[in-house]
């Protein structure tokens, strides 16, 4: 038996700011084979700089996307760290920084929807179990008061996708007073340490119905 694992998101799931098989995702893959028993064969769809609105325009319309997610029986998203670095400086250059924030919170808040919408889409009948894992943002920010709300509204609503399928891995307290020690050089991405935090938080949540018995 093999399994297909399709990670999908922006520069996290790319593993940028690591050295090449340190993202989480790889790492991640290495410790779903161990705990599932078996081969786990990757597609890697991450995109540098992508936001919600983009990864839902993917999922929704992209032929690749829509079938590797057909096919997946584990899938993990990291999307919105980009949502937050434009209305970060967005709000920079802004009288009213907070009401910015809260814009692109609700923006990110309907394209979030619409990305988990089309992924049930896509696996409506699959006739076989699958899971979802979500990865949780941590805060690039920390000095910037408007930053972290957003980031804690915005896991928020990411946790509120949890379900037998779907599973949340919260990873802001895990980063939060640690930056120096889990963020690359350009303070934005995490480094190897970092990763590897995302990957054990994502390994935590299990398997659900792909563990073996």
């Amino acid at each position: 038996m093999v399994y297909n694992y399709t990670a999908i998101g922006d520069s996290l799931t790319t593993g940028f700011g690591a050295m090449p098989g340190n993202g989480f995702v790889p790492v991640y893959r290495r410790m779903s084979e161990i705990s599932l028993r078996t081969f786990v064969a990757y597609t890697n769809l991450g995109i540098n700089g992508l936001t919600t609105a983009e990864l839902e325009k993917l999922v929704s319309y992209n032929p690749q996307f829509r079938q590797s997610l057909r096919e997946a029986d584990l899938i993990t998203i990291s999307i919105g760290g980009n949502d937050l670095i434009h209305a970060a400086k967005a709000g920079g250059q802004s009288n009213s920084p907070s009401s910015v924030y809260q814009n692109a919170l609700k923006e990110s808040r309907r394209h979030f929807a619409g990305i988990m919408g089309q992924i049930h889409h896509a696996k409506a009948g699959a006739g076989k179990p699958y899971i979802i894992r979500i990865v949780g943002l941590y805060n690039p920010y920390p000095r910037v008061a408007e930053a972290s709300g957003w980031v804690r509204q915005f896991n928020r609503l990411m946790a509120q996708y949890n379900s037998k399928v779907c599973g949340f891995a919260d990873i802001y307290g895990a980063f939060a007073g640690y930056e120096r020690e889990l963020l690359s050089i350009d303070h934005l991405h995490p480094n190897g340490k970092g990763y590897r935090v995302i990957a054990d938080r994502l390994q935590s949540i299990g398997y659900g119905s792909l563990s073996p018995n």
